[in-house]
């Protein structure tokens, strides 16, 4: 059978969901069994893989997803504990004394605080942390997860302690020894030019996620009112992304998002509290009133204005609990203190299941959702809770994890399925290998414009930059080398791409629509992290071909053009919009004058 259509072939389950989820916006409860039989059809009969092993990869893929629900759950309590409570009350009141501007909180909330927990846990961790967040502070659900994964880009690399990196590429490339001796310095090499792009490319993601949140959920979806905030946009975008390159530089990939994320955030608060580049009181941004929001925007997950027992908590009191997450996550992911290895100890295996070599596994003390339950149980003394409020918490939590139960149980044992389909009696490489080659085979030397979407192609299947950089690093890597370039800018191109790729991941998504009990509204979401995902692949891809052509092709390259192109426009955008939107304010001023 022709690369071609081995390609053609391994995209059909992708087609599916695009058309389907994407396209037609039906629920991924529907959408996803059609693509995961789709999935099994193509793997029995054109791969030819043994029905054990596709059994197998089904029973694993439901092992992962049971784990993702658990996590859910455990955001999900943690949100409801603090509703109950009275703390979300007092959260949401300390920063309206920040600022009440929408556009400045979803800013602090979903890149700052969102980027140190993505390095300190990773695995889709900040959207069940900060969107839940975002919703007690009064967003519509849909904006709130729109958010969360526009910024599951730049700090996703180095998210986990680095496990994207570390394990991700190292563990790819060490599949041909022949490469090098030391992995783990090319590794950390090739993370620094994974900080670079990073840092170049996600500069614009904070101005992303206020544009989309003003266009999408404003009252008057209006771009111009998100675009108004450029310049405070751009301080915090640096403030994250300057230590983050500092520290990808001298520490190594373990700590480039954690510590970006943390600076960032005291940089910027401090910045906002003493007015920097805040919008003026009388241009505060908020949404209309609730009762006027789109029906498709508002999930299950209902925040009631509850107030503390004896009428109000600290503000100390009210976010411990997500201090001591933070905390948590931190010590129990640092390899150099025995707390991982004492929680890692405890695994549930199930090895080689039907005769295969596949094996389901997961470790219950280190899941972040083992986290959150623990700091729900603390959080229910520490603010005093009764027996009552704390089983409410519990019951509405359970509620609304049965909801999103049906997308994940057909959603990730597809992926599984996808994943496995190497050593079938077809002789065929797995399906993202043959559909990589296929696009390889077209490209040629632009091949480092299409790179970046290689990887989050991996991501969007797989739900992980880690396995897409498993699974393609040492494919990169190799056509790197054929096509004349360094091949470590092309893998780190790749680590890049799949890092975006989270912003369109199906699992992601549904996982993050889940916690805020938004089911249903998966492609929805996905149309709008469409185009910054674009965006982030190409401008990457496009400064890599700049890169790795630049000594044969000089500066005035393709690659060079492309994101001269991007810079223009958006130089241009935000000017008009400035434009545009001093005209308003001052007709707006003379209405009321007169």
């Amino acid at each position: 059978m022709s690369t071609g259509m081995l390609a053609f072939l391994s995209l059909l389950p992708i087609l599916v969901v695009a058309i389907f989820l994407v396209g037609l916006k039906w629920p991924a409860s529907k959408a996803m069994p059609i693509s995961y039989l789709v999935a099994i059809v193509l793997a029995l009969f054109v791969w030819k893989v043994p029905m054990a092993n596709v059994a197998a990869a089904s029973v694993n893929g439901l092992v992962v997803a049971g784990t993702l629900l658990y996590i859910i759950f455990g955001a999900i309590l943690l949100l409801n504990t603090l509703q109950e409570s009275g703390g979300i009350k007092t959260i949401r009141q300390g920063f309206t004394d920040i600022s009440e501007d929408r556009r400045i909180q979803v800013i602090i909330i979903a890149w700052l605080f969102g980027s140190f927990i993505e390095g300190a846990a990773g695995f889709g961790t900040p959207a069940a942390v900060a969107v839940p967040l975002l919703v007690g502070l009064g967003f519509p659900a849909m904006a709130a997860v729109v958010a969360g994964m526009v910024i599951q880009s730049t700090p996703v690399s180095f998210g986990a302690v680095g496990t994207p990196i570390l394990l991700g590429v190292q563990s790819g490339l060490s599949a041909d020894p022949s490469i090098t001796d030391n992995f783990l310095s090319l590794v950390t090499m090739i993370g620094t030019k994974v900080a670079l792009l990073h840092m170049l490319t996600g500069t614009l993601v904070p101005l992303f996620v206020v544009a989309l949140m003003t266009r999408f959920f404003g009252k008057n979806k209006s771009f111009t009112e998100g675009i108004k905030v450029w310049k405070f946009a751009l301080f915090a975008a640096f403030a994250m992304t300057i230590p983050y390159i500092i520290v990808a530089n001298l520490l190594g990939p373990e700590f480039p998002s954690m510590l970006g994320g943390l600076i960032g955030l005291a940089i910027v608060v401090t910045a906002a509290k003493k007015g920097f580049l805040m919008p003026p009181k009388d241009e505060v941004w908020d949404f209309d009133e609730k009762s006027k929001w789109d029906p498709e925007w508002v999930g299950r997950l209902e925040i009631k204005d509850i107030a503390h027992k004896s009428g109000s908590i600290s503000m100390i009191r009210a976010w411990t609990p997500y201090v001591l997450v933070g905390l948590f996550l931190v010590l129990t992911r640092l390899e150099a203190l025995p707390i991982m290895g004492w929680l890692q100890s405890w695994t549930v295996s199930f090895k080689e299941m039907f005769g295969t070599g596949i094996t389901a596994s997961f470790q219950p003390l280190y899941l972040p959702g083992t986290i959150f339950i623990v700091v729900s149980l603390i959080t229910f003394f520490i603010h005093g809770m009764s027996g009552s409020a704390y089983k409410r918490a519990w019951a509405q939590s359970g509620k609304t994890v049965v909801a999103a139960s049906t997308a994940l149980v057909f959603t990730v044992p597809m992926v599984q399925v996808f994943l496995n389909t190497d050593g079938g009696a077809a002789g065929f490489d797995r399906m993202p290998i043959e559909l990589a080659n296929g696009v390889a085979a077209l490209t040629g030397e632009f091949w480092p414009l299409i790179a970046t979407f290689i990887g989050g192609l991996g991501a969007f299947i797989a739900g992980s930059n880690t396995v897409s950089n498993m699974m393609f690093a040492l494919f990169q890597y190799d056509v790197g080398s054929q096509i004349g370039v360094d091949p470590t800018w092309v893998v780190a191109l790749q680590a890049v791409g799949g890092a975006a790729g989270n912003m369109i991941c199906v699992h992601n998504v549904v996982a993050a629509s889940a916690v805020v009990g938004l089911v249903g509204k998966e492609g929805v979401v996905i149309r709008k992290t469409l185009f910054p995902f674009t965006y982030y692949a190409l401008f990457a891809g496009s400064i890599g071909y700049s890169i790795v052509w630049f000594s044969q092709k000089g500066i005035f390259n393709l690659g060079s053009f492309i994101a001269l192109v991007i810079i223009g426009a958006a130089i241009y955008i935000v000017a008009t919009n400035h434009k545009r939107a001093a005209l308003l304010i001052s007709d707006a001023k003379s209405v009321n004058v007169k």
